[in-house]
This record gives C-alpha cells, sequence and structure tokens, in this order.
C-alpha cells in the first residue's frame, strides 16, 4: 500500500552494497525507477532538484515512521530522520500593529543568492523580514519579522537559490553569481537564545556600515576627482600640474615653428640656390653665370623632426621664478595633504571591515560550530547541466569528490573553485554542514563485546551482510564467466589468424634428396678449390664483359655450366661475387635487374 516501503528496503541494499561491495560501482536502478514513477506527471514537467530532494526526504520519513510505530513499546517512536535532518525556528513579529511568535520546523533551509556574498549576508537576510526596527515599540503600524532557531538539527542542510525565473524571457535562469561560505560555520548569531545580544551586534554593524558609506563616498572623491566625464585621482593630477609648471618655459607659440609653406609629402620643387664660389667671387662672375638650379626632394620623415629646442611636453611659455616657487611650494603641499587623506580614509575603511567581519567571533558567540561535510554541485543553465558532490572524508581527512562511477581525491582549492560560483557554469546548489560538537556522527564503530572498530561488512545488520555476500558471490561467478569467455574469443581469434597466415604462406621450395637441409661449414680444402674456381670466374666474366658486353655476359655465363649454383658454391661466395662483378662491369644496370 506504502509505495515508499519498497523504496526504502531498496535503499537498505543500495547502501549496503556502497558499504561492502566489490563491484567498482553499484547500479541504483531499482531504486531509481521506484522515484521516477512518483515523478510522473500530466504534463510530464522536469522536476527541479530541490522538489526531488524534498520527496526523497519526506519517502524517508514516513519509511522511518512506520518502523518506528510498529517497534513502538508504549513509549512515542522515534524518526531518525527527523531527528537528524529537522529543526524548528522561532518567527516574531509585527503585522499590522500587532505582535506574534509562531514556531515552525525546518529540513532544508531556502537561501536567497542574489545580491549576496557570502553565507552569513544570506543567512542575515534570511532571518529578517520586512521593517523590524519598530519590533521592540509598542505602538508602530510597520510589518514585519525576525526569525530565530530555536533547536538546530545535527546536520544543517542549505539549500542554496541558483534559478530564478525571467519575466521578460519568460523562462527560467541560473545565477552564476560568485558566492562565498566557509568550511565552519558558527550559528550562535541566529540562536533565539542569542537574540538579545545579536540585536545590539545588528545595530552596531548597521550605524559601522552607515558609517563606511560616508567614508567611500569621501574616498571615492580624491580617486575619482573632477567635473567632466573623465576623472582621475586627485593626488596625480596635481602632480601633471607640478611637472607643467617646471617645465621649461616656450616663448613662442606651439606652431610658429611649424612651416606651413613646406610641400606635401612626396611632392618636389625647384629652388634656386646660389653657389658659394659665386657668392664670394665679383659681381662680374655672378652677372656672367647664371645661378644654379637644384631640385629639391620634400623628405617628411627627416623633416618633420621635432626640433632640439622644443619640449616634449607642453610648458608654460613664460613664468618667473618666485611664480615657480610658490606654485611648486603649493602643489608640493596640496599633493601631500591629499595623499595623507586618501591613506587615512583608507585605514578608516579597513578598520571598520575588520570590526564587522570580528563582530561575532567573541568566545560567546563561537558556541555553536557547523563543519562542512558535503557540497552539492550543478554545471550547466537553468533547463539542463550535470551533477557531482563534495564530501568529506572525515578518518582520512581529506575531501573526496563523487562524479557519476568515478570517486577521486580532491582538495579545498578545487572544490572552492567548482563551488563558489563566478568560474565557467558550476557552483554549489546544496551545503551540508554537521554540529561538530556530535563527535558520535563521525566517529567508527566498536564492537559492544570485544572493542574492535567495525568496518566495512561488520557494520552492518545479519540480514544485509547475507545480502552482500550473495551479491558479491555472484559477482565472483559473472567475472570466471567473463574470463571463460575472454579466452574463448582468445582462441578463436588464435584460429582465425593461423589459418589466414597459412593460407597466405607460399609453399616451401623441394629440397634435392642428397643434399643436407642445412648448411655445412667449408673445411679447408674446400676453400682453396672455391677460392681457385672464384678467379677464373673473375678472369673469364672480366675478359669477355671487354669484348662482347655485360649483357651477352650475362646470358652466356647463366646459360652455360661454367658456374654450378649449389650449396658448395654457395658457400664460398662464387655467385655473390659473380653479381658484383657484373654489377660494376656495367653499373647502368642494377641488381634487381639482374
Amino acid at each position: 500500500e506504502h509505495r515508499n516501503l519498497p523504496f526504502m528496503l531498496e535503499l537498505r541494499y543500495l547502501f549496503s552494497l556502497l558499504v561492502s561491495s566489490k563491484r567498482k560501482y553499484v547500479d541504483p536502478s531499482r531504486a531509481v525507477e521506484i522515484l521516477k514513477d512518483a515523478f510522473k506527471s500530466n504534463d510530464s514537467q522536469q522536476q527541479d532538484v530541490s522538489e526531488f530532494t524534498h520527496k526523497l526526504l519526506d519517502w524517508l520519513e514516513d519509511a522511518f515512521q512506520i518502523k518506528a510505530e510498529e517497534e513502538r513499546e508504549g513509549e512515542k517512536p522515534k524518526n531518525p530522520m527527523v531527528e537528524l535532518f529537522y529543526g524548528r525556528f522561532l518567527a516574531v513579529g509585527i503585522h499590522e500593529g500587532k505582535k506574534f511568535e509562531n514556531t515552525e520546523m525546518f529540513g532544508q533551509y531556502p537561501l536567497q543568492v542574489n545580491g549576496f556574498k557570502d553565507l552569513h549576508e544570506c543567512l542575515e537576510a534570511a532571518m529578517v523580514e520586512g521593517e523590524i526596527e519598530s519590533l521592540h515599540s509598542e505602538n508602530s503600524g510597520k510589518s514585519g519579522q525576525e526569525h530565530w532557531f530555536s533547536e538546530l538539527p545535527p546536520v544543517l542542510t542549505f539549500e542554496l537559490s541558483r534559478f530564478e525565473f525571467n519575466q521578460a524571457l519568460g523562462r527560467p535562469e541560473k545565477i552564476h553569481n560568485k558566492l562565498e561560505f566557509p568550511p565552519c560555520l558558527y550559528m550562535d548569531r541566529y540562536m533565539h537564545k542569542n537574540r538579545d545580544i545579536t540585536r545590539i551586534k545588528r545595530d552596531e554593524i548597521k550605524r559601522l556600515k552607515e558609517h563606511l558609506t560616508l567614508l567611500q563616498q569621501r574616498l571615492e572623491r580624491y580617486l575619482s576627482y573632477g567635473s567632466g566625464p573623465k576623472r582621475f585621482p586627485l593626488a596625480d593630477v596635481l602632480q601633471y600640474a607640478l611637472e607643467f609648471a617646471s617645465s621649461k618655459p616656450v616663448c613662442t607659440s606651439p606652431v610658429e615653428d611649424i612651416d606651413v609653406t613646406a610641400p606635401p609629402s612626396g611632392s618636389m620643387g625647384t629652388q634656386t640656390v646660389q653657389s658659394p664660389i659665386d657668392h664670394q667671387g665679383s659681381s662680374t662672375t655672378s652677372e656672367t653665370q647664371p645661378p644654379t638650379q637644384r631640385t629639391v626632394v620634400h623628405k617628411p620623415f627627416t623633416q618633420s623632426r621635432i626640433p632640439a629646442d622644443l619640449p616634449m611636453h607642453p610648458a608654460p611659455r613664460n613664468i618667473t621664478d618666485e611664480e615657480l616657487t610658490v606654485l611648486e611650494g603649493c602643489l608640493h603641499r596640496w599633493r601631500t595633504e591629499v595623499e595623507m587623506d586618501t591613506r587615512d580614509l583608507q585605514d578608516s575603511i579597513g578598520r571598520i571591515h575588520r570590526t564587522i567581519e570580528l563582530m561575532y567571533s567573541d568566545k560567546l558567540m563561537t558556541q555553536v560550530p557547523y563543519k562542512l561535510h558535503a557540497v552539492l554541485v550543478h554545471e550547466g543553465q537553468a533547463n539542463a547541466g550535470h551533477y557531482w558532490a563534495y564530501i568529506f572524508d572525515h578518518h582520512e581527512k581529506r575531501w573526496m569528490k563523487y562524479n557519476d562511477i568515478s570517486v577521486t581525491k580532491s582538495s579545498w582549492e578545487e572544490l572552492e573553485r567548482d563551488s563558489f560560483g563566478g568560474y565557467r557554469n558550476a557552483s554549489a546548489y546544496c551545503l551540508m554542514y554537521i554540529n561538530d560538537e556530535e563527535k558520535h556522527l563521525m566517529q567508527e564503530e566498536f564492537d559492544k563485546e570485544t572493542g574492535q572498530i567495525l568496518s566495512g561488512m561488520d557494520t552492518l545488520p545479519c540480514d544485509l551482510r547475507e545480502f552482500v555476500k550473495e551479491d558479491n558471490r555472484r559477482f565472483e561467478k559473472e567475472l570466471e564467466e567473463w574470463d571463460k569467455e575472454q579466452l574463448r574469443k582468445f582462441e578463436q581469434e588464435k584460429m582465425i589468424i593461423s589459418q589466414k597466415t597459412l593460407k597466405q604462406t607460399p609453399p616451401p621450395a623441394a629440397v634435392p634428396l642428397n643434399e643436407p637441409e642445412y648448411m655445412e661449414q667449408p673445411t679447408r680444402t674446400e676453400l682453396l678449390e672455391i677460392n681457385e674456381e672464384t678467379t677464373n670466374v673473375i678472369a673469364q666474366v672480366v675478359a669477355e664483359s671487354e669484348d662482347k658486353g655485360p649483357e651477352a655476359v650475362l646470358q652466356t655465363q647463366y646459360m652455360s655450366n661454367s658456374v654450378k649454383i649449389t650449396p658448395k658454391s654457395l658457400r664460398g661466395g662464387v655467385y655473390k661475387l659473380y653479381l658484383l662483378v657484373y654489377y660494376f662491369a656495367e653499373n647502368k644496370m642494377t641488381i634487381m635487374k639482374f
């Protein structure tokens, strides 16, 4: 009748296999199929991951509740899901001038991400809604409320809302903003028992932030000085004015030394130039000889060079020493004053930031530590993506990455990169913290009789232990069958290759009956005979090649019995020498042709 009971049984089997199965990974298909049936709807709309998680927790809670009621003996049944994952908060506030106070239970606590830089800012915004300044006043028409945790669960889960609906586009979008979260989170400031101290600190933080805003506005006026669209640091503006005033004075206009009558680039002109000799000679000579005509070529790169006496930067045309002394003194003093003011503002802003950061670091507000245990990550957009998780191994003291069937060692640096957001399209959508005071949640299990640490199969109840053993035996049988199948395939492939090799290999040459199948080493007497025979063959081939040509010699020697190719002659190398003699006698032919 209860569909979650079969699912609960499948989860027991699944978790027991994860504890001590010999398989590399465990197939969760049976449990997933039961969940898929529960999420089927008429409109076939894709379920959000938060909806899936809520449904999963509800099923587990119901299943444990049924089991607890069956086993109770007059006492109120205890549901481990509720005890581990559920807490309570108190909602206090004013609605239309009337105060109210309600206690509510929560599992996954939802937090908005957009507009916040870290987890504490998200929590502060979630704990305060509306106008709360009037909560302590008797006469007020404003509405607002505060949330205070009255009871925190051992496993505290935050659901980060990284998806919002875009009204303009008519579709959901993912928020990729960076959101930092600490490895250790102190929850004291959000507890109902600390509400009075927290309210005082919040008021102080509010006052500091208002003062911080004023200081930042003043600093901005120093760092972005000017009335136009472009702004510059005031200290730099004063420095530039000092450099201008200290430059070498220029007595002429910056355009007076430019020859506007010069021909344009690339043009040529003719200029009459009088020779120096003619200029120094008598007037008679000058009258009798015409002036020298010279063509002047315009050279833009050389003629457009800045004159040596023209400064590289603009400079005042006229300034007296007295004026320069007074101006330099003023500019130096003003620049020093501006730099001091800027530094004081930056120091004050830094001190306020540190004061705000350390506001809750006193001993009274660090009594409820929660350590980060798991981070669920989504990579992609609102309509599709990939999920994986980081889980802290408390025994090995390191982070592990669970990505489908792959489980690898990781680090806090990798977790930061993939989970904070702002890098690629990956970011955390769920954070799980564990109360650091609940040491038993992560401690090793011990045998009550022997006191030894239990691990693996020993941590399971008897029924699950037998289930896992049977699955391991099945797995070993599967391995044996797989090995046999692989051996059979190997033998088949080996046979096919051998048959192909036999078909492709040519038949062996016939061996003479009276000759041995192996090459014997020649004796000393045989070597003398071979050497004599070799000398005769070389002399004969050389003589005939001079008279008849190499091709005729080849045909004659090949057809005659002057060279007998026998194992004996091969051993002596007669045939090889014959080839060499022929090759060198006619180097136009090749051994391959022969």
